[in-house]
């Protein structure tokens, strides 16, 4: 795996040292020599990782992380503090700080070079989110995402342990705040993460009755597990683990003698990562949504329909199954707009969308086709049923008022409907909609406030 890391260290021979064993392994390096070098350089070039001295003169690494993580721009960049302090309360700081790890000198190569491996294959996820959210927002449909440190947040939390001591000091530490189950077998443990909705899971690799890395691979291929964050117990020195466990896809690592602190400040970065990954998801599942969506109805908009029709064309063909096309227009609507505004036409479109959707099928269409004209796609469905279920829709818009927030608090409409229907294999879905549409237009010019059907 390639990336771009930058190593930032106000000792030459330090930062020469790391930039030649990065690059021996592909790594692509840029190296900056104090904290205000290394911000200027994150704006100019973003890297893909930060490996970052914490005892430096002007900014130390501490200060350097929290901008880092302040800010939207650079919030999701992975931190990896790599330093010659060693005090539990050392990482414990780096941790608050915003940085993903804390390594001390000297550090194994092999543990550095899983552990940026890891970090990167994790960032790219987030980066993929991180795009099409700004498509999103681009098209003016989202806002950005929070930072991850606006969040301190809580969750439920699986710990995957057989020894009962571990699991009594795991939910002294963590109970205060997060909502904490345990289980001690292989198969419990994957039925709890796919009936449970978890937050994190952690895993503890010296468990005796199972192999906890073949867990943690059986986790990621779950689809309830594929996105929560696993931190995996290791015994210290036990690197050959560790490195297996960060290349199967464990998001983080803690190693015995667990300190208190540092378990807390990890489950709280993990589940800060989580919070802000998960609102990305959202925010495209959003942006997917409102794309195809017409906002003021609710209904799928003409942009959706035409694409989708071609496919249920096909479809139709390939079954020798009849499909309807029934368009509809609100008879003079330009007159609800001028005597009673728009705002209360907007009322008349939200409630006509309503009545149609409590006239169709789950199977069906409904789309907004454009000002006051709605379009209902039928599979499986021929002319004569279709004119059944128009003519329904036309009656209750003919006898039963629209209610309207302002005087005289109700308005009588109605609506002109023209049907098409697919004839087999060849039929193309502009033929559909252009038999329909004259089907509507000889609705209208024979007094509207009817259903036609195409003769066809």
């Amino acid at each position: 795996m390639t990336a771009r890391v930058l190593v930032v260290d106000d000792i030459l021979a330090n930062v020469k040292l790391l930039e030649a064993k990065l690059s021996a392994e592909y790594f692509e390096v840029v190296t900056a020599y104090s904290g205000a070098e290394a911000l200027k350089r994150i704006e100019e070039s973003i890297p893909d990782i930060v490996l970052l001295d914490v005892m430096m003169p002007g900014m130390d690494g501490f200060e350097v992380c929290r901008r880092i993580k302040a800010d939207p721009k650079t919030a999701h960049l992975p931190v990896v503090m790599v330093t010659a302090l060693d005090q539990p309360s050392d990482r414990v700081a780096g941790l608050e700080a915003g940085a993903d790890d804390f390594l001390t000198k000297p550090v194994d190569d092999p543990a550095l070079f899983s552990r940026v491996r890891s970090l990167v294959r994790l960032k790219m996820m987030t980066d993929e989110l991180r795009m099409r959210e700004t498509t999103g927002q681009n098209m003016g449909l989202l806002d950005p995402t929070d930072t991850l440190q606006d969040a301190n947040p809580s969750g439920r939390v699986l710990i995957i342990e057989d020894r009962p001591e571990s699991c009594a000091w795991f939910a002294s530490a963590l109970q205060q705040v997060h909502q904490f189950s345990a289980v001690d077998t292989f198969e419990e443990a994957l039925v709890r993460v796919r009936g449970g909705d978890f937050d994190l899971i952690i895993v503890s690799l010296g468990v005796r009755g199972f192999d906890g890395l073949r867990l943690c691979s059986q986790l990621r291929s779950i689809p309830e597990a594929r996105h929560v964050p696993i931190l995996v117990v290791v015994s210290e020195g036990d690197r050959r683990k560790l490195n297996q466990a960060l290349e199967m896809g464990v998001n983080d690592y803690l190693t015995r003698p667990v300190d208190r602190n540092e378990l807390v400040a990890r489950v709280r970065t993990q589940l800060r990562k989580k919070r802000y990954a998960d609102r990305l998801r959202r925010n495209v599942q959003l942006s997917l949504e409102m794309a195809i969506t017409d906002q003021l109805t609710g209904l799928h908009n003409r942009r959706y329909m035409a694409s989708h029709l071609e496919n249920l064309l096909a479809g139709a063909a390939r079954s020798a199954k009849p499909l309807a096309f029934v368009i509809m227009d609100i008879d003079f609507f330009k007159s609800v707009n001028d005597s009673h505004g728009h705002d209360v036409g907007d009322e008349v479109l939200r409630e006509f969308a309503k009545r149609i959707n409590a006239n169709i099928r789950g199977i069906d269409l409904a789309c907004r086709y454009g000002g006051e004209e709605f379009v209902v796609v039928m599979p499986e469905t021929d002319c004569g049923f279709a004119y059944a279920v128009a003519e329904r829709l036309r009656r209750s818009i003919e006898t039963t008022p629209i209610e309207i927030s302002r005087a005289p608090g109700k308005i009588n409409i109605t609506i002109s409907i023209g049907i098409a229907a697919s004839e087999g294999d060849g039929d193309s879905a502009e033929a559909l909609l252009r038999r329909a549409d004259q089907a509507l237009y000889s609705a209208k010019r024979t007094g509207r406030n009817r259903v036609v059907a195409d003769a066809a």
